[in-house]
């Protein structure tokens, strides 16, 4: 039985701001300094071919391009790349994999993944799926449940139930996140697991119980499946219907409605890197209880975290805080609390702030920019284009560009005209010109763009045409 998994990469990662953003958000960064993004730990995880197929993704419009690459950049093919035209929560989401997966194939079995998950042991995961799979045969929808090592408030819990082997039981019930004296009760009573979030079954299967136990979400993601247009490696359901959809989980969907739901023990060590304290957690501590990540120095510190990314940190004399610094913020938070982020972030929304969205560096499908400074009038940032890429053929109504070429060369269409520019040489673009800028040589092209005028929003681009199927005129964290 080959297993098709489905990657659900749509989150944003609030609650590991500063360093998680919209527009760059936790499963596509390297938290960890290794080679690999989370997003592509989960794929590592999943390569063995004689029991996976081609994965499919979802993930939001606007990552696209980064999961894309980054799949590019392990050489892997998916089965689709699955748009998410709205936040719809993982219940919908699900449901357009399994309608997709079973045009593919009605048998499909489905492995239900997060992105941005940690999980120690490789095979140990997958001897936990091969024994998933013999529940799924009798018609049951798997969840995969972790030993708890600490009364954990942040996770839901799933009750053991009627036991089918040593790995295998029903699910008895499900408990959302506890406070702290009943998560330890939890504990105590050894007769609960960590609800991991990770799902196998079969796509038909879940998809019966959805009919019945959530019926408007299994009609709308019908719909909008079928009403899908292709582009390029992306798929993109109807947006209207999706839109349209409700929003639920696929705990509260479906498996704590359904009679058929089985857990399996996962017996390595797992994290959802959910909170800075769950990420601290997942860092050799010091003697005195205190982990770091970059530059950073305590004194007469216990039980602290540090993450920076640009600065030295110091501390002294405090205990149990976790302290992120990156280019453009700073949080302070104590760890037991650093579950409330997404209240900063939430205000930083409702107050239209830039920090909530784009860290100072800035994936694109063509390479990367980095803000270098801003001020009245005035912006001035690092593009770096891969090589072979182009950014769109565009325009501005309210600002001129100066480019200035470090490293490389550059092709620069400027209206009507088309010339090469080569290291320590530039170029003016003046409001309104029609223009684009391309990497034709052999490594990659690095310019400095100095942008002047009444008005440098970034909804000031119109697109006249895009190699990278960006709709025109639409406005985007880019140049």
């Amino acid at each position: 039985m080959v297993i098709m998994p489905v990657i659900l990469a749509g989150g944003v990662g609030s609650r590991l701001w500063p360093l998680s953003r919209e527009s760059m958000p936790k499963q596509f960064i390297r938290l960890f300094n290794h080679s690999q993004t989370l997003f592509q730990e989960t794929l590592s995880r999943i390569s063995d071919t004689t029991l996976f197929q081609k994965p499919i993704i979802l993930c939001q419009e606007d990552h696209r391009f980064i999961a894309a690459e980054q799949l590019r950049q392990m050489n892997r093919q998916p089965q689709a790349i699955i748009l998410e035209p709205a936040g719809r929560s993982t219940a919908p989401c699900v449901a357009l994999a399994a309608f997709y997966a079973m045009q593919q194939d009605p048998d499909a079995v489905l492995l239900i993944l997060s992105a941005d998950h940690l999980i120690e042991s490789t095979p140990e995961f997958i001897e936990t799926i091969q024994a998933g799979l013999t529940a799924i045969k009798s018609g049951y929808l798997v969840t995969l449940g972790v030993t708890p090592t600490s009364p954990e408030t942040g996770y839901g819990y799933l009750k053991i139930g009627k036991k089918f082997s040593e790995k295998i039981s029903q699910v008895e019930r499900f408990v959302e996140k506890p406070n702290s004296q009943l998560a330890q009760t939890y504990v105590d009573s050894g007769e609960y697991l960590w609800n991991a979030g990770i799902f196998l079954f079969k796509a038909a299967d879940y998809l019966d119980e959805l009919s019945c136990h959530a019926p408007k979400i299994y009609e709308h993601c019908q719909k909008a499946l079928a009403l899908s247009q292709k582009d390029m490696d992306f798929v993109r359901p109807d947006k209207t219907l999706f839109e349209n959809c409700p929003s639920d989980s696929i705990d509260y969907a479906v498996m704590e409605k359904s009679e058929k739901v089985a857990m399996v023990k996962l017996t390595t060590a797992w994290n959802d890197v959910g909170s800075w304290e769950a990420l601290a957690n997942c860092f050799s501590k010091d003697e005195k209880g205190n982990t770091l990540q970059g530059e950073g120095m305590m004194t007469d510190t216990t039980n602290c975290h540090i993450h920076s990314t640009h600065r030295l940190v110091t501390l002294v004399g405090v205990d149990n805080l976790v302290v992120v610094e990156t280019k453009d913020a700073i949080l302070v938070s104590s760890k037991e609390k650093s579950q409330e982020v997404k209240t900063i972030v939430a205000r930083l929304a409702n107050e239209n702030r830039c920090e909530i969205k784009h860290a100072s560096c800035v994936e694109r499908p063509w390479g990367q920019f980095e803000s270098i400074d801003c001020g009245e009038r005035y912006q001035v940032k690092r593009i770096t284009v891969a090589v072979g890429a182009k950014l769109s053929l565009q325009l501005h109504h309210h600002r001129s560009e100066h480019w200035v070429v470090v490293k490389g060369t550059a092709r620069v269409t400027r209206d009507n005209d088309q010339f090469l520019l080569a290291e320590n040489q530039s170029t003016y673009i003046p409001t309104g010109a029609v223009h684009r800028l391309e990497n034709v040589g052999k490594i990659p092209l690095e310019i400095i763009e100095i942008q002047s005028g009444a008005y440098l929003g970034e909804d000031d681009i119109i697109r006249l045409e895009d190699h990278y199927g960006r709709h025109e005129g639409v406005p985007l964290p880019t140049v």
